[in-house]
């Protein structure tokens, strides 16, 4: 019986939508942001449809529209790059237009940030050539040094375009327990509900109940995880600069986007990444594994306490100093 609602407890849309700008209907309870983003591209694609996502990014964002049968088109988001002005290139140069946008901030793997002014320009762009947005709001309470993450949905209107994702995962560090909510256009749920209807259940019952705890309990444990990231993210950083390895402090999410250093810029992220393994013995994430813009940087993850962090920067050190 208690598998048949695919959201058991009416509190738990209040909680989601914290009594503010979104109704009942236009919040969706989630086994996981992160496979349902795959659903809503099924939801509202096809064969023969195309989707606008930035490169570099996470690879779900393009793959879940790949696997419903649209073709991806790549807006490049790199520094020194005019983000818009590729937007609106590759709208008014693709054919046939664009449905979707994906975007991603703060983001994954670039750890790009931005502020609502982005939002309201991107929202001004869908509404005037018809494009829905599909925002994934992962790492919204992972930001550092003041920084605050906006949601697309404090844009007046943007509920007319827009839908954003937000996963337990990362804020409450509940990864495993499968549960997340999108929230938006009211259209655009109930088409991921219908497709939802076919596809999966509802959550089991006591994550919901858990999932509602978090989000209406004490918000400490979300600063203590944000501070955990920060102290790894500094260690981190500090540890890179100071062999030379130049990288920026990200204000938010829980990587390091780092540019190769010049002396192993040839060799691609790829390769790159196989000398850290073998000689250093750090893993990172090739840049190219997130788009053919990402190939000149690797992606470092703070999963690791200080401690070890240390012991991986001994070794890079060590590789450095053999290298030069």
């Amino acid at each position: 019986e208690e598998l048949k609602y695919g959201t058991r407890f009416p509190e738990s849309r209040a909680g989601q939508a914290d009594g503010s700008v979104v109704t009942g209907q236009g919040v969706k309870a989630l086994q996981a942001a992160f496979d349902q983003q795959v659903k809503v591209a099924q939801a509202i694609l096809g064969p023969g449809d195309s989707v606008l996502v930035p490169n570099p990014s996470y690879p779900v964002h393009p793959y879940g529209f790949v696997i419903a049968g649209a073709d991806v088109r790549h807006v490049r988001l790199t520094d020194g790059v005019d983000f818009f002005a590729e937007l609106e290139s590759a709208i008014l140069n693709n054919w046939p237009k664009p449905k979707v946008l994906v975007l991603n901030f703060p983001g994954n793997p670039t750890t790009h940030c931005v502020e609502l002014e982005f939002f309201e320009r991107v929202v001004a762009i869908a509404k005037a050539h018809g494009i829905w947005v599909v925002q994934d709001l992962a790492y919204a309470d992972i930001v550092f040094d003041g920084y605050t993450a906006p949601s697309i949905l404090q844009v007046p209107g943007a509920m007319d375009v827009a839908v954003e994702f937000f996963t337990l995962s990362k804020s409450y560090n509940m990864p495993g327990w499968r549960i997340g909510f999108c929230v938006g256009n009211e259209t655009l749920i109930g088409a991921l509900a219908r497709i939802k209807s076919y596809l999966d259940y509802g959550s089991f019952t006591p994550i919901q109940v858990a999932a509602i705890a978090a989000l209406e309990g004490d918000q400490q444990c979300v600063s203590d995880i944000t501070e955990m990231y920060k102290r790894r993210r500094d260690v981190l950083c500090d540890g890179l600069n100071a062999m030379g390895w130049e990288v920026t402090p990200p204000k938010a999410t829980m990587f390091v986007w780092a540019k190769i250093p010049p002396q192993f810029a040839a060799m691609g992220s790829l390769e790159f990444a196989k000398l850290l393994i073998d000689r250093a013995k750090v893993a990172v994430s090739p840049g190219i594994g997130f788009g053919q813009y990402g190939d000149d940087h690797v992606r470092f993850a703070l999963i690791e306490n200080e401690h070890r962090t240390r012991q991986a920067l001994r070794g890079l050190k060590k590789l450095f100093a053999e290298s030069s």
